[in-house]
């Protein structure tokens, strides 16, 4: 499966983006879909996670309530809807595809349990 992030921009505090996971693939609803950020000198974290159907979420505890995940299966594409945004959301954003529900059970997002990734996209909060 190839994935293709876009939606990245900067963006001032306190604004929004959405952004956008598009799959190459019709197989794309037999996945559950992450979104990950990484930040310069830091490792890649897991921020929101949403089940194959979309009827199950997950969310880091520094994005609940600011960013909403959410997928339409029939585009092939998932999205991560982000609210009042901080200097510390800024970060390249990845999406990638597990068959494995540990976020939606577990609230842990282990990146050797996703298999499919994208190329990022660049997401710069500043004023």
């Amino acid at each position: 499966v190839e994935l293709v992030e876009s939606g990245g921009a900067l963006v001032q505090p306190g604004g929004s983006l959405r952004l956008s996971c598009a799959a190459s693939e019709d197989t794309f609803d037999h996945y559950n879909i992450g979104w990950f950020r990484q930040a310069p000198g830091k490792e890649r974290e897991g921020v929101s996670c949403i089940s194959s159907s979309g009827a199950s979420t997950y969310y880091t505890d520094s994005v609940k309530g600011r960013f909403t995940i959410s997928r339409d299966n029939a585009k092939n594409t998932a999205y991560l809807q982000m609210n009042n945004m901080k200097p510390e959301d800024t970060a390249v954003y990845y999406c990638a595809t597990t068959p494995f529900a540990t976020a939606l059970e577990l609230g842990d997002m282990p990146l050797r349990e996703y298999d499919y990734w994208g190329q990022g996209t660049q997401v710069t909060v500043s004023s």
